[in-house]
């Protein structure tokens, strides 16, 4: 058990700048094993969060990251055909749920319904994951734990999660940080001083104010540092924002021209 559950610890502490509570109310979830339900937009952190807590309480780690074709077989498991015949292989929610880690699956919502059922009996006072095409119970270890996520703001009527799974769940909600936190954030992991991640967060800020304006989502954490690492390898700051900012999120060319004034205003 110890030699498939190395590969899925996080050896090294993530860097994780708290927000809020998240921390503490995390711990206390994980300690009554309570399915957690991270919602907020992409490249917030929830997937860094994550880690970091799986980290801090020294639990291995199985992330899933979930699509349209990701079927029930994808999460538990199936028979597959080798030259001795046929064997079982658990897929990486069984594996979780038999060897007691944290399982993750990013962006839950991208996953078919019908697949998304499967986690039901792990989510309840069952804790229990039918192998059905095996035969087989697992009754989960004690350290496991089931977190999900997703992206609220991003989805349509069809791609929600119902309300018999969303019950199931404690909620955490996630969102960029307020300027001076993320500032931090940014300069730490994108290896720039404080002046270069304050000017690249007042862009993302005002990306981020004509969301539904012309834009389907703002600039996000993780694009600011992609910006700040590529001008902390020398490149000229606003083709970094260039590149990293504005051409990712739209292709509309007035929309460009405002982004890219932004970005003249600053750098």
């Amino acid at each position: 058990m110890s030699d498939i559950m190395e590969q899925y610890r996080v050896k090294k502490e993530p860097y994780y700048r708290a927000v809020a509570d998240e921390v503490a109310l995390f711990e206390a979830a994980y300690s009554v094993r309570m399915p957690m339900m991270l919602k907020g937009p992409t490249g917030c952190g929830k997937t860094r969060f994550v880690e970091y807590m799986a980290w801090k309480l020294g639990k291995p780690l199985i992330t899933v990251a979930c699509n349209e074709d990701m079927t029930a077989s994808d999460l538990v498991g199936r028979f597959l055909l080798d030259a001795n015949g046929t064997r079982w292989q658990d897929g990486p929610l069984a594996i979780a749920a038999r060897y007691g880690a944290i399982c993750y699956l990013d962006e839950v919502v991208e996953a078919r319904q019908d697949t998304t059922v499967v986690i039901h009996p792990l989510t309840d006072a069952r804790r229990a994951l039918p192998l059905e095409k095996k035969g087989e119970l697992i009754e989960a270890h004690p350290d496991f734990q089931l977190v999900i996520s997703y992206n609220p703001g991003y989805q349509s009527l069809m791609k929600d999660l119902k309300q018999s799974t969303k019950q199931r769940f404690g909620g955490l909600d996630f969102n960029y940080p307020e300027h001076g936190i993320e500032q931090e954030i940014v300069a730490h992991e994108g290896h720039v001083n404080a002046e270069v991640a304050d000017k690249l967060v007042s862009i993302a800020e005002r990306a981020r104010n004509l969301k539904g304006h012309g834009l389907d989502e703002g600039i996000s954490t993780r694009m600011l540092i992609y910006a700040a690492s590529l001008i902390s390898k020398g490149v000229e700051p606003s083709a970094a924002c260039r590149v990293a900012l504005v051409r990712p999120i739209t292709d509309d060319p007035d929309m460009r021209d405002a982004l890219d004034a932004a970005v003249s205003t600053y750098f």
